[in-house]
């Protein structure tokens, strides 16, 4: 990992397995992730651009989903991982996502000869707006930029604006992410407000309603500072399917008990990352010149330890058996 200051100077530069022998960065391509999934599914197994658009109890115990198209499901069970603004969360009672104060700008640089950066994250603080970018192939690039902003503002999809935004609040930034931004192709381009939402206990409901189970950002969004909105998605994942197949394998079996089981299994761990997240993007989003000096001159050359800021990265998992 190397840490930047906006002018371009080196601030820190650290090396994983030297501060922290348990700690690595593997980035994956979301596409490549999904369809690497996807393929160990049956051919007919799944279907995308699927919008529900209404979701009921039937007297029977079975959940009616209805898709936008005019599809309608009947379900045993129902498992809602259809991100932050699920309608299946604002059925069973959740609030909306809280607006964090910041937005991003994201894209997929590619580089048909082969990009030219080494594999490692790269990170450049300013006032009140930071960016980085990692390689994620060797052909393709991510990158994010994010700024402070005191509300979402509309939404943008237009490509050639996005860019255009995004490079005028870097305009002045190293060259190296002025021209990674240049070679992203339209359709990887992407402004998003950051938001999330914290599962006060208590008060927010649980997990799970009945037969029917909440897994990811549609449960617990979390802002991006962590890196870790969609591998703590993963591991709902993998605990999840455990519960499940510990319920299969009782008499009588009971997929109501394995949800609840799997929420409180959870809960413990991804409230905290929630908050953690949240905290740790309003620190690095500061913008007042002397609190940056001290962030630039001390407390990332000096102070920052690796290992002890990536603990919350450790899950540990035994292989899920067929």
């Amino acid at each position: 990992m190397v840490v930047k200051s906006e002018d371009g100077r080196e601030l820190r530069s650290f090396n994983f397995k030297d501060e922290d022998q348990t700690q690595e960065v593997r980035a994956v391509e979301r596409r490549i992730l999904l369809e690497t999934l996807a393929n160990r599914l049956p051919p007919e197994a799944v279907k995308f651009s699927s919008k529900l658009s209404k979701i009921e109890s039937t007297e029977n115990g079975e959940t009616l989903l209805e898709l936008t198209d005019g599809t309608r499901l009947l379900a045993k069970i129902v498992i809602g991982c259809d991100g932050i603004r699920s309608p299946i969360a604002r059925w069973m009672g959740f609030s909306e996502p809280n607006y964090s104060g910041h937005c991003a700008f994201r894209g997929l640089g590619y580089y048909p000869d082969g990009q030219p950066f080494a594999s490692r994250v790269n990170y450049i603080y300013g006032r009140g707006l930071r960016a980085g970018y990692v390689p994620v192939s060797p052909t393709k690039v991510y990158w994010f930029i994010c700024y402070n902003s005191p509300s979402a503002g509309p939404k943008t999809t237009d490509p050639i604006l996005l860019k255009k935004q995004a490079q005028e609040l870097v305009k002045n930034w190293p060259a190296e992410l002025l021209n990674l931004i240049d070679l992203t192709p339209n359709e990887t381009l992407s402004k998003t407000p950051l938001v999330d939402r914290w599962l006060w206990p208590g008060v927010s409901p649980p997990a799970s309603a009945g037969k029917v189970v909440l897994v990811g950002d549609a449960w617990h969004p979390m802002t991006p500072n962590l890196g870790q909105g969609a591998c703590c998605a993963l591991e709902d994942a993998v605990i999840l399917t455990r519960k499940l197949a510990d319920a299969i394998k009782s008499e009588p079996a009971s997929v109501e008990g394995a949800f609840r089981a799997y929420g409180e299994e959870r809960w413990p761990r991804i409230f905290p990352l929630t908050i953690k997240a949240n905290l740790v993007g309003s620190l690095l989003q500061w913008d007042n010149p002397v609190i940056c000096s001290v962030r630039n001159n001390v407390i990332i050359p000096k102070l920052v330890r690796i290992g002890p800021m990536l603990e919350h990265t450790n899950f540990e998992s035994e292989l899920l058996k067929t």
